[in-house]
């Protein structure tokens, strides 16, 4: 739920004249996940690849600002100090089928997010299996720096004046902030569903750390938490919505890249 965002921005760009593949491209924005975005951009309409990744990672690192005033509008003080009791321990066993069961799930369900979904399970059974701690190191560090560089750099000679400088990129921008909210309130509004028929309440904050903005969002639902209620720790229940948010808007991107095209055809 915490993904309508994508598909209600994905409407709206069409109502305002982008075409399907260029409507596929802003509504990704709403992901909250930056190489996702860039991604499957990159495959529908490389030209706005420079907005699209301005407009995502802007409001990824905007996530502090827009969704505690969203929190306080769609929830009472009450349901920000629901208290959620904490998980059992995973075993080692666990962490390390995780990402194997998970990667063979996406080659039968979107067998177009691997690449992303690929790596993401790659990095995780690196760190967990316990054997390879210098390449978990350099993962996380060195080369994550550098491919964030090299993405940075690749990126902005994309954006030439003709091609970034326009209306449509405000709209983008625009569209992209829509997105964010609609995640937002859609992963609050589901949780409090959720809430009517569970014995065992959810904080409703924590639907909306099912945006892929790991783990800004988690963090801001951690302090919310602790602003109502100083003993209610929430972070552990954020962070699984957020790692949840991060595969769900792969799988979204996944649909978006096998069926617009196919719709055109």
């Amino acid at each position: 739920c915490a993904q309508f965002g994508i598909f209600g921005a994905y409407m709206l760009s069409l109502l305002l004249g982008f075409d399907p593949l260029s409507a596929g491209c802003v509504a990704i924005i709403g992901g909250a996940d930056g190489p996702t975005a860039i991604f499957l951009t990159s495959k529908l309409n490389p030209t706005l690849l420079g907005a699209v990744a301005v407009s995502a990672y802007s409001y990824m690192a905007l996530i502090p600002l827009i969704q505690p005033p969203l929190m306080r509008l769609y929830t009472t003080k009450k349901e920000r100090m629901i208290k959620m009791k904490t998980g059992r321990a995973v075993t080692q066993n666990e962490k390390i089928i995780f990402p194997i069961v998970g990667l063979i799930l996406t080659c039968f369900v979107v067998p177009s997010g691997l690449p992303l979904l690929g790596m993401l399970f790659f990095g995780n059974l690196l760190r967990e299996c316990g054997c390879l701690d210098r390449l978990s190191e350099t993962a996380q560090n060195t080369l994550a720096n550098l491919i964030t560089l090299l993405l940075g750099i690749t990126i902005s000679f994309s954006m030439r004046a003709d091609q970034f400088v326009n209306r449509n990129t405000l709209i983008i921008m625009g569209l992209g902030l829509v997105a964010f909210v609609f995640d937002s309130i859609a992963g609050v509004m589901f949780a409090k569903l959720l809430n009517l028929f569970s014995k065992k309440k959810v904080n409703p904050m924590v639907g909306a750390a099912g945006i892929s903005a790991f783990p800004m969002s988690a963090r801001v639902i951690q302090k919310m938490g602790l602003e109502a209620d100083p003993q209610n720790h929430l972070l552990m229940h954020a962070v699984g919505a957020n790692v949840a948010g991060q595969i769900a808007s792969v799988l979204a991107g996944g649909m978006i890249l096998n069926l617009v095209p196919q719709l055109l055809k």
